[in-house]
């Protein structure tokens, strides 16, 4: 039978280690994020995956915030993050540095998450806000617009679910 660790048998970095620790080259956009949680919670994911960036856009709050301190735990004070006046200007900024754009949303023609292989050239992901989505400006520029299929009556999964979906899909398996 499996015993539970105990937090310090978990051997976690210090904020300093994760510091200098190599990312991997993925960079999260968040689109218009309303929710300080959703913010919270996608900078603790973007710790989890080492991840090397989160870009903060438009309404999307920024640290550091109380409510986003609530679930970050600490991971604004670890991820490297930015903000933009919108999420268009980030991705064209990202495209200009050679970035491979995925804006996680349900269009005409997706790419479906599990045909994604993880990613060999540097990568960004955009979430969009969580009643309007990706900006349709930021779709124009996408590589791809990626969906994750979903079976039940529901047509959405919260920002920070998917961050996390997505992330797995792409970075967990590559260990």
């Amino acid at each position: 039978m499996s015993r539970k660790l105990k937090t310090f048998e978990l051997n976690r970095l210090s904020v300093e280690q994760y510091r200098k620790l190599e990312k991997r080259p993925v960079t999260i956009v968040l689109d218009n994020i309303r929710s300080l949680h959703n913010v919270g919670s996608v900078f603790r994911t973007a710790d989890a995956f080492a991840v090397e960036q989160v870009l903060l856009c438009g309404v999307t709050a920024k640290p550091p915030h109380r409510e986003i301190r609530k679930t970050a735990l600490g991971a604004t004070e670890s991820v490297d993050w930015q903000y933009f006046e919108s999420a268009e200007s980030a991705v064209r900024e990202l495209k200009n540095n050679g970035y491979r754009i995925y804006s996680i949303e349900q269009v005409e023609e997706p790419v479906y998450l599990y045909e994604l292989e993880t990613p060999k050239e540097k990568l960004a992901i955009v979430l969009g806000n969580e009643v309007d989505g990706v900006d349709n400006e930021v779709i124009g520029l996408s590589d791809a617009c990626v969906e994750i299929p979903q079976f039940g009556t529901k047509h959405s999964l919260n920002v920070s679910v998917t961050c996390g979906i997505v992330l797995w899909q792409l970075l967990g398996r590559s260990q």
